[in-house]
């Protein structure tokens, strides 16, 4: 088992890194018949041996940084469309700097730039070809890991859902209670399983397992329970001659909570200028579409569930909440309108928060900002809710990266905790790069099931142990 995951990690690295030579061979390419000759011919300063290594040098290191922040060198842990999304978001990124250094070092917009566009249409084509070949090579040399589910009482209708969502990856073979008892399932896993899946077992029984599996090297997914999210983001401590954890009282720290301030602060007056056209042009749209307000406000709590009035472009119609209760958006939800799916689609209804932004009222990342009825309903079920609210509610968080607008409640507030507990200022500009991606993701946008409930009351969770 050891020796296939070594094997398995270096093919994907040297094809990762394989691919990551292509496209710099393009820039390469570009920059010895057009852009150094530009810039040479301006300047009267040839480049050497050395200075064109130098060039082509920073270009793939900074591929290498925007792809490894966007998952674009994660082969066959992704689905190949999202590896292939990552690889476009990062050579735009780099693509686009790269272009600001060429005129950096030309003394103005670099003659020629224009060869840029087509680069970039040449790059995202082998980009495409590439994300496919690989995926197929990835396919063929590693079937999909045969799973056992050990599961309690909670139903494993959602989480046989989500493993097979990926059968490139997972094919779960068996499920057994955990009722069953340890010697049936230590039989069970001797019939050639490739892991096993700790689904909703109780902490005592799982921690047995956990020690029977760490001693066989067998491989375990397991879904954390809100204690293990907490102790993940613990610090170690070395006083004495015995490992502690140390689990802190506060959320972040006072140079952190400034760090991230002057963040939003810049970073909200920046794209207040930058998508003031666009916002103008929502505006009057939204205005001659039915008459009603442009803005749509309401009032949301934030840090230590303090109440504040959030803004946003009005995607739904003027009654849709007439008789006062508080309700998610649905899938197909009749309430939004013909220009409310397209601004919810691109995100364009979240603008007006930059303002919230500046106000102070929220942060670029952090937890959602929910509606004190919807809390009082989630915290009915999940106490724990009320953690999320130790940080400053944000325009866009962990949950909404890593998840879906339509996540379980009880996972979203597992991911909002992930962020919480192992915060950090480079955590929030990678979350920043990250929402960016996500704008092109159809189901990040996707509502709430008919079937799924929003505050758990049928999923009522067992008690944390």
């Amino acid at each position: 088992m050891t020796q296939k995951g070594s094997a398995k990690r270096l093919i994907i690295l040297a094809l990762a890194l394989l691919g990551l030579v292509i496209y710099t061979g393009f820039y390469a390419y570009m920059w010895y018949h057009y852009f150094y000759h530009q810039i040479a011919w301006k300047t009267q300063n040839p480049f050497y041996r050395n200075g064109h290594l130098l060039v082509i040098g920073i270009y793939f290191v900074l591929l290498f940084f925007f792809s490894n922040t966007y998952g674009a060198l994660k082969i066959g842990y992704l689905k190949p469309f999202d590896v292939f999304l990552s690889q476009i978001f990062s050579l735009i990124c780099v693509n686009v700097i790269s272009y600001a250094q060429l005129s950096l070092m030309y003394g103005w917009l670099i003659l020629g730039g224009e060869k840029m566009i087509p680069m970039t249409i040449w790059q995202i084509a082998a980009a495409g070809a590439w994300s496919w070949l690989c995926n197929l090579i990835y396919k063929k040399a590693f079937p999909p890991r045969e799973l056992l589910l050990v599961h309690g009482e909670r139903t494993i209708d959602d989480i046989l859902a989500k493993f097979a969502s990926r059968p490139d990856k997972y094919h779960v073979r068996n499920c057994m209670n955990i009722e069953a008892g340890y010697e049936a399932i230590e039989k069970e896993l001797a019939n050639g399983y490739d892991a096993i899946v700790l689904w909703d077992v109780h902490t005592e029984a799982r921690n047995k397992l956990l020690k029977y599996c760490y001693s066989r090297s067998i491989r375990v997914y397991m879904m954390p329970k809100i204690p293990d999210v907490i102790v993940k983001g613990s610090e170690q401590l070395h006083l004495f001659d015995t490992p502690i954890l140390l689990t802190r009282e506060y959320a972040l720290s006072i140079d952190q909570r400034i760090a991230k301030r002057i963040i939003d602060v810049i970073c909200s007056l920046i794209l207040l200028v930058i998508a003031s056209p666009i916002m103008l042009i929502t505006a009057i749209v939204i205005r001659l579409y039915d008459g009603g307000p442009v803005l749509y406000k309401q009032i949301r709590c934030t840090r230590d569930a303090k109440e504040f009035e959030i803004l946003k472009f009005r995607s739904m119609r003027v009654d849709a909440e007439k008789d006062g209760v508080a309700r998610l958006a649905s899938k197909n939800d009749s309430r939004i309108t013909p220009i409310g799916k397209f601004i919810r689609a691109v995100r364009i209804d979240e603008l007006p928060q930059l303002i919230n932004i500046l106000k102070g009222e929220m942060s670029f990342i952090g937890p959602r900002p929910e509606r004190p009825q919807i809390i009082a309903q989630y915290m009915e079920e999940m106490p724990e809710f009320a953690f999320r609210m130790k940080v400053k509610a944000g325009l866009a968080g962990y949950a909404q990266v890593y998840g879906k607008y339509n996540t379980t409640p009880y996972d979203k507030l597992k991911l909002d905790l992930f962020y919480i507990k192992n915060y950090s200022v480079w955590l929030d500009i990678k979350l920043m790069l990250l929402t960016l991606k996500i704008l092109f993701t159809p189901d990040a946008t996707e509502g709430v099931d008919a079937k799924q409930v929003t505050a758990l009351k049928q999923q009522v969770e067992e008690k944390e142990k």
